[in-house]
């Protein structure tokens, strides 16, 4: 089977599965739902910080994502519940053509890179093409460029400058980590979804006025003393 025909098999299951999670996913609708895309390069570590953030754990042993991976979870933000479905895609060029499907609808977009990798970060500007190319609208998503492996500091290539101004550049959030060791990864899932629900709620449309209730009048009215009067006149003239 040629390498093009897997992959178009495989991006139909991926959607056929997506459809199902998030089917399943849905059994409580007043807990709203945001979709939180991983990119970036083979090797940047997109699936070390995803499963940190998680459960919170980390292994060394490196297995490439075939495609696409997801998980799911419920965090509270500023006594707000979320229910945060996280998708890592996979790195490989081969890939490539399915991520549209996939980053079209989602809320945040995590752009990773490895700072022991000059390339990784270069590339950056290659993954932001996905949108421009396939026309997706980026107005409503929130961007974050992250820096990973800040615990191999002695074997870094990008210093943190060069993120911050990038990030900077097109008004994305820039954080380094370290999926190793955790450093970083609380407080980058703290900032991307106090700022999501910070837009959420300038884009909600203000409320609409109450209808006052409309003043009553009161109309005050004589009645009879006309005609007691009257009547009292020609009792007079008859004595």
């Amino acid at each position: 089977m040629g390498m093009k025909k897997r992959i178009f098999i495989f991006g139909i299951f991926s959607l056929f599965v997506n459809i199902i999670f998030l089917a399943s996913e849905s059994n409580n609708p007043e807990i709203p739902k945001y979709k939180l895309i991983f990119l970036g390069d083979q090797h940047v570590g997109k699936s070390c910080i995803l499963n940190r953030f998680w459960n919170d754990t980390f292994t060394e042993e490196y297995q490439a994502t075939i495609g696409l991976d997801f998980q799911n979870k419920n965090v509270q933000i500023d006594n707000q519940d979320i229910h945060l479905l996280l998708y890592d895609t996979a790195g490989q060029e081969k890939f490539r053509s399915l991520i549209p499907m996939y980053t079209r609808d989602a809320n945040i977009i995590l752009l990773v890179y490895d700072v022991t990798s000059k390339d990784s970060f270069l590339h950056l500007s290659d993954w932001l093409k996905i949108f421009t190319d396939n026309e997706i609208d980026i107005k409503d998503k929130i961007f974050a460029v992250v820096g990973n492996k800040t615990d191999l500091n002695d074997r870094r290539e990008v210093k943190a400058e060069e993120g911050e101004k990038f990030a900077e550049e097109k008004n994305f959030i820039f954080l380094e980590v370290s999926a190793a060791t955790g450093d970083g990864i609380e407080k980058l899932f703290d900032v991307i979804l106090k700022k999501m629900l910070k837009n959420k709620q300038k884009l909600l449309p203000p409320p609409l006025p109450q209808p006052q209730p409309k003043p009553q009048i009161i109309k005050k009215q004589k009645i009879g003393w006309k005609i007691e009067s009257e009547v009292r006149e020609k009792d007079c003239c008859c004595c």
